[in-house]
């Protein structure tokens, strides 16, 4: 770390992943310190600051060895000693004014962390926002393992469950999910016994007794009561709503091929539609495209914490369908990476269960699914902003499509020129703001800038778009051909600007009726970059 990162971080205070330590009042010694470390491992990781008061004020670290020095090796070494297991930490010591401040890098540890006298915290927020460290609980340190992919909820044995909990019609129903989606999903299981398709799935243990049931069997192909005593967190509620009026509020324990059917139809009996022409061909354009609701749901599903009491949530509006799960997004995966993070299930076991009944992308990459199945019929990309740490909220939005959205990318697909999730993104943009920069791409596509800049001029160069201005000020727009394409073309006449005779001429006018004009004046007059002004203007005084 160089002192420059180090000052802003102390400008930007404590937060979860960092911690201020003082030593001014007193040694800070080696077991609050370990103890220190320990809480920021079980938490997301971070820096430990040694030598700053709460409030970011530095009075800097004592030395903590012979000779009036801190040896940067023995401290790592003392670390990694007293810490179970043991924590790789980075050390650095660092100036600051004349005082030196030990900065200790700590990882965020796939397994729950303690001291080596068996002393265990985590790092929490206050209820005044502000961070602290609290004692870590046993069942804390489990749904921390699950979160971060360390243990599998499904594969935990569920003691007292027997062979006799799980329902054979389950079974029958796993079967006839693989034989109708017909291929996406595992024929071969569809010859095996009840017995045989729990050991394949992994929710039994097949080295000893069939008895030994794990939570998976439960989940997947439980009894209704065996779920009620067995699985108390597990309930999904299905409510429809008009308004601020509820028409359906219902809830289920059920197992989870159970649910996916009934809310599947559901989902059918209430899903409308509205329709377009497309040659001798009306194409149907749902208020929710299934795929979208199908890998949602499988996702509230299969991707919910276990460990936290409440209910999945589906909540049907006139205009939107919301659906919520218990539990943040798995370790590793956020709301600026949805779309380029590696699939990362909460619970790999009831993935791969649900991926062999055909139920959902084979690939793990239904999340990209969800996204092009509602903009390829021109609505709303899907909106997850509500999630935090608590649940995962995302929000598909119904109400009247863009039809001509929709068609342009019916026609695409149908000459064989399919538009990739990329595509879709910036198209969707382009329809409602007009001009992008390679900047704001790369936020959309959750990309690089140089990715973003590769697949915008990729898309010029097959003629979707336009491209104005040069480096910082280059801004894309949709093509002319594109335009008409969305029966819109007077629009590509006003997002694409003036000509350069154009330009040229609103300038002269200018002058003629003010005497002057700045450069700046020239830009926002003929809605350029100031560089392409300067060069506008250069050019006539050329001329004379």
């Amino acid at each position: 770390m160089t002192e420059t990162e180090l000052r802003n971080m102390l400008a930007d205070g404590e937060t979860l992943s960092v911690e201020f330590k003082s030593e001014e009042q007193g040694s800070l010694n080696d077991d609050d310190l370990v103890l220190a470390v320990v809480c920021l491992s079980n938490g997301e990781g971070g820096h430990l600051i040694v030598g700053v008061e709460n409030d970011g004020r530095v009075t800097g670290a004592r030395p903590r060895h012979e000779a009036g020095v801190t040896d940067i090796d023995r401290l790592r070494g003392l670390i990694a000693s007293r810490t179970q297991p043991s924590v790789g930490c980075t050390v650095d010591l660092i100036g600051v004014d004349g005082s030196p401040v030990l900065v200790i890098g700590v990882p965020d540890a796939p397994t729950p962390v303690g001291t080596a006298n068996g002393r265990y915290q985590r790092r929490a927020l206050k209820v005044d926002g502000t961070p602290e460290c609290l004692p870590y609980h046993a069942y804390e340190m489990f749904a921390h393992e699950i979160d971060r992919g360390a243990r599998d909820y499904a594969t935990e044995e569920v003691r007292g469950a027997t062979w006799d909990d799980l329902d054979p019609l389950e079974f029958e129903r796993f079967r006839r999910l693989i034989r109708e989606r017909r291929g996406r999903g595992d024929e071969a299981l569809i010859e095996l016994s009840n017995e045989d398709i729990a050991k394949a799935l992994g929710i039994v243990r097949a080295d000893r007794t069939i008895e030994a049931i794990r939570a998976g069997a439960i989940l997947l192909f439980g009894r209704e009561d065996a779920i009620r005593r067995h699985m108390q967190t597990h309930e999904v509620a299905f409510q429809a709503l008009r308004g601020t009026t509820v028409e359906v509020n219902e809830f289920f324990r059920w197992p989870l091929f159970r649910i996916a059917d009934e809310l599947a139809s559901r989902f059918g009996a209430r899903n409308r539609e509205e329709e377009f022409q497309m040659g001798l061909v009306r194409v149907a354009v749902p208020l929710i495209p299934e795929v979208s609701f199908r890998e949602a749901i499988a996702n509230a599903l299969v991707h919910r914490d276990y460990t936290r009491l409440g209910a999945v949530q589906v909540q049907w509006y006139e205009d939107r369908l919301e659906i919520s799960n218990p539990g943040g997004f798995p370790s590793g995966v956020g709301l600026t990476n949805l779309l380029v993070a590696a699939p990362h299930p909460r619970s790999p076991v009831l993935a791969d269960a649900f991926r062999r009944a055909g139920l959902v992308e084979r690939t793990g990459r239904g999340i990209d699914l969800i996204y092009e199945g509602q903009l390829r019929y021109g609505r709303p990309a899907p909106d997850y902003s509500r999630s935090n740490a608590a649940a995962v909220v995302v929000v598909l939005h119904g109400g009247p499509a863009n039809l001509e959205v929709a068609r342009f990318v019916a026609e695409e697909t149908t000459a064989g020129r399919r538009l990739s999730l990329g595509d879709l993104l910036v198209l969707n943009e382009l329809v409602l703001e007009r001009r992008l920069t390679i900047a704001a791409a790369a936020d959309l596509m959750q990309v690089d800038d140089r990715a973003a800049r590769a697949q915008l001029n990729q898309m010029v160069d097959r003629g979707l778009l336009e491209a104005r201005g040069e480096r910082r000020g280059r801004t894309y727009h949709l093509s002319a051909s594109v335009y008409r394409a969305l029966g819109n073309p007077a629009a590509y006449v006003r997002v694409h600007g003036f000509e350069p005779v154009q330009q040229e001429q609103m300038i002269l006018q200018y002058v003629d009726a003010h005497r002057k004009i700045t450069r700046g004046q020239a830009a926002d007059l003929c809605r350029i970059h100031p560089r392409q002004a300067r060069r506008v203007l250069r050019e006539l005084v050329g001329r004379g």
